[in-house]
């Protein structure tokens, strides 16, 4: 059997018969690998305009409401748009040890359908334990223990499941192509051919994606395009929350997403993320302060830690945990520019508590509140709370979702919470209680804060 060798771009999967430096499809550089086929396929033949499918006009195209699996999982179904829409296909993608499967065996655990579990990373035997250990009767899920992409779906044309599970599509190979398993040309073959099997049958399948050095998910970008829906776990392995984000979603937003704790029973529902976000924020102290953050459309109150010293070691050092580094920078060049506080002699960390990643810049007013509160050691009272964005020129720029982030503090017990001015144009204050305090430039916090 002859067997040619060819080159594929793992953005776009464009083909090359040699290795270029640069893709001439997207651009890229440096991703061009090699894979080998073993075959050529035999050409398809366009069909005839009798068999072929008419155009329709758009009005007469009959919108049937989508038939959706609710899956007993009420942060799930959320971030879905509803939950599981029959006949996509859905990539689920994170960190090794996040909890990818754990999440999905808990799921098919939890649902009274006929589930298919196909692994090709565990045995039976592991993938037991984990299910004894969660508390959870495993009666309606099968579990198949399989890498070739043709026997998986045999068996599952035979089991006629409800819901197929891959875990992981980069274990998957076919035999006719000579590449091994989680190289380009696999992971394409073979999330195709899941494609056509969802479409066809009507039946959901999920796929759990690993993620490579970058932070992407491995194989090549176009199967984020083959996917109906694209899931991203979130969360460090040192901290128990877990945020579950929606990249891509055909059937519904992608402004949703889900809060997970870790323990020793699998993945549970934080209905109220804010108050164990908060939970050790007890007493009042230098340095900290609380931050209406969103996450997509849900708002989160988070606390932010700030520590500023004298540097006495050379260099002033600048350290951020869960914030974009130079971001801070950024505010702290404000603070000095335009509100004449000296950093430039102290050394600057900040934390996000709880092992969170925030990227919502109305987070700002909370970092600058902190640090100045640090700088000076002055206390910062815990029933305030901070939400706007800062500018270069010291000015403190309108931020959205207002209403649903003093919604939330409200609830929450804050009696004040420190807003961009410009938002008060189109606040509605009837509906809560919390005191409304307007800021417009960063010069004005420091008499807020010790008022």
């Amino acid at each position: 059997m002859k067997v040619k060798t060819a080159y594929v771009c793992t953005d776009c999967g464009n083909d090359s018969p040699k290795w270029m430096g640069k893709c001439i499809a997207c651009g890229a550089w440096n991703t061009y690998v090699e894979h080998k086929i073993s075959a050529s396929k035999p050409k398809r033949t366009l069909r005839s305009n009798s068999q072929a499918h008419k155009p329709v006009p758009l009005n007469e195209v009959q919108s049937d409401q989508t038939a959706r699996i609710h899956l007993g999982d009420q942060e799930l179904n959320r971030v879905l748009g509803g939950g599981l829409v029959k006949g996509s296909i859905i990539l689920l993608g994170g960190e090794p040890g996040v909890g990818k499967s754990t999440l999905l065996l808990q799921m098919a655990l939890r649902l009274q359908m006929t589930i298919l579990y196909l692994s090709g990373e565990e045995s039976a035997q592991q993938i037991k334990m984990r299910a004894d250990r969660i508390h959870s009767s495993p009666s309606q899920v099968l579990i198949l223990t399989e890498t070739e992409i043709d026997r998986i779906l045999n068996a599952a044309e035979e089991l006629k499941p409800e819901i197929l599970i891959i875990d992981s599509i980069q274990t998957i190979r076919a035999d006719e192509l000579e590449s091994a398993p989680g190289t380009v040309s696999q992971v394409r073959e073979c999330t195709i051919r899941l494609q056509q099997y969802a479409k066809t049958h009507g039946i959901p399948v999920i796929l759990i994606g690993h993620i490579n050095k970058d932070g992407a998910i491995a194989g090549p970008k176009v199967l984020e395009h083959i996917v109906d829906v694209v899931l991203r776990f979130e969360g460090d392995r040192n901290h128990m929350y877990r945020l579950l984000r929606s990249i891509k979603n055909r059937f519904g937003s992608t402004d949703e997403i889900g809060v997970y704790e870790m323990n020793r029973h699998g993945m549970q529902q934080v209905e109220n993320p804010s108050q164990i976000l908060l939970d050790q924020h007890d007493q009042d102290y230098s340095g900290s302060a609380v931050a209406v953050n969103v996450e997509g459309r849900r708002p989160l109150l988070i606390e932010v830690q700030a520590l500023v010293s004298p540097a006495v070691y050379g260099n002033p050092q600048r350290s951020t945990t869960g914030y974009e580094l130079r971001r801070l920078q950024m505010l702290l060049a404000v603070l000095e520019k335009r509100a004449g506080f000296k950093f430039g002699l102290q050394d600057v960390f900040l934390n996000i508590a709880g092992g969170l990643k925030v990227t919502d810049p109305a987070v700002d007013l909370a970092i600058i509140c902190a640090l100045i509160s640090s700088l000076d050691d002055m206390l910062i009272s815990r029933t305030m709370c901070f939400a706007g964005e800062i500018g270069l020129s010291g000015e403190i720029r309108a931020i959205n979702y207002i209403d649903h982030r003093i919604q939330e503090a409200d609830r929450l017990g804050f009696k004040k919470i420190i807003i961009p001015k410009p938002n008060l144009k189109k606040l509605v204050t009837s509906r809560v209680t919390i005191e409304i305090i307007p800021a417009s430039r960063v010069d004005e916090l420091y008499d807020i804060l010790s008022f």
